[in-house]
């Protein structure tokens, strides 16, 4: 049986779609065709919602008994930027000296080119003797408004009675060096847009106007400088960063009839958006006068405590590096914040240093290594749940 695609050439011929969110551009045919050679059950699925772009899904699962490790992933990527700025074409996959360039190398083609990978050495092994299933989830909806990508698939597989045992998200988690880092869970991120109203007037005659920029500024004040909580055994301590506030005053002699504020709150699993909003509520009716305030919330705080996956990863990455990863939160959110209400769910690939950036890129030698230690992750997270049985 064949052992399926070359991590690095499965890498390069991904990274040739330009699947800038919310396009596809032929990167899930390209997957479907690896995996579908490798015997797997593919299925796509578009989801739509008002407002927002189309997505195509895929879903693929080999086996039928359980459990199921999923493998969950995006094909989209961010935008290049300044393709100038490239010492290559961004969408070329072209190997330097070693090193892949192309946008989505490191975040996260080459990740999801390495399970493939691992899974068909893993498949070839076992032939029809599976241990239970694998199966990977991907979306083409993570670099946007994550609307209609994993958390409509993961809808669909609940009405399907599809049961995820365990999930590994390949976003790039190493800091510097591939090993350092396996993520166990994610702070929630909580925005708020206030805005204070007041009366506009002359700056000279201020008994005639309200100002709201003097309350907005106590209100920001009072709210970014109070300390949330000191961190937890797995979180570093939760923070309030100001991140936009704006009068849109043309003139130094007017007095604003409206002030507003932008801020972005990072926190642990010691609060909920909602306590948090609550709290924020509180300081904001403190300082008095009349304003508004809307919300958004891209995911809770969610921790999964060590256990037989990240134990899996863990082992994985130490016979593969040598290394020992820290079990670690840090970072922005993922797609893991949808799947932790399904399953245990813990997040392992490249090197983080270049994503997002000009001249993205991965070492081929840490895909290769990349896809050693997803193969070694399927042996010792069925090993070990055949030992729990």
């Amino acid at each position: 049986m064949s052992t399926g695609p070359d991590a690095v050439a499965l890498a390069r011929a991904l990274i040739r779609c330009p699947s800038v969110t919310p396009a596809d551009a032929g990167a899930l045919d390209t997957l479907q065709e690896a995996l579908g050679g490798l015997g797997f059950a593919c299925h796509r699925m578009t989801f739509s919602e008002t407002g927002t772009p189309d997505i195509d899904n895929l879903y693929a699962r080999i086996g039928t008994n359980g459990p199921n490790l999923c493998f969950a992933g995006h094909t989209d990527v961010v935008p290049v930027g300044d393709a100038q700025g490239w010492t290559v074409d961004p969408f070329a996959a072209e190997v330097i000296d070693g090193v892949l360039y192309g946008r989505g190398a490191s975040d996260m083609k080459g990740a999801i080119a390495a399970f493939v990978t691992a899974a068909g050495r893993f498949i070839a092994r076992h032939g029809a003797a599976l241990p239970g299933s694998i199966s990977l989830l991907i979306t083409g909806d993570e670099e946007g408004p994550s609307v209609n990508g994993t958390k409509k698939v993961l809808g669909w597989l609940a009405e399907k009675g599809e049961r995820l045992d365990a999930c590994l998200v390949g976003e790039p988690t190493n800091p510097g060096r591939l090993g350092e880092m396996i993520k166990i869970g994610r702070r929630g991120s909580l925005s708020g847009f206030v805005t204070m109203h007041g009366v506009q007037g002359h700056t000279a005659y201020p008994h005639l106007a309200d100002n709201p920029l003097h309350r907005l500024v106590a209100a920001l004040h009072d709210i970014a400088s109070a300390p949330l909580d000191d961190g937890t055994g797995h979180f570093q301590p939760s923070n309030l960063q100001l991140t936009s506030v704006d009068v849109g005053n043309t003139a130094t002699n007017i007095i604003p009839g409206a002030a507003r504020a932008t801020f972005n709150l990072r926190f642990n699993d010691r609060h909920t958006s909602a306590s948090l909003m609550r709290w924020l509520t509180e300081r904001l009716d403190a300082v008095g006068g009349e304003y508004e305030i809307d919300w958004q919330v891209t995911g809770e705080a969610f921790l999964t405590p060590p256990g037989p996956l990240s134990a899996a990863i863990a082992a994985a990455v130490t016979k593969a590096t040598g290394l020992t990863p820290e079990l670690s939160t840090t970072g922005g959110t993922s797609d893991a914040r949808f799947i932790k209400d399904f399953c245990p769910v813990a997040e392992f690939g490249l090197i983080s240093q270049t994503m997002h950036k000009v001249d993205e890129r991965a070492a081929v030698s840490d895909i290769e290594a990349l896809a050693d230690i997803y193969e070694a992750v399927l042996d010792g997270w069925f090993a070990a749940d055949m030992d729990g049985r």
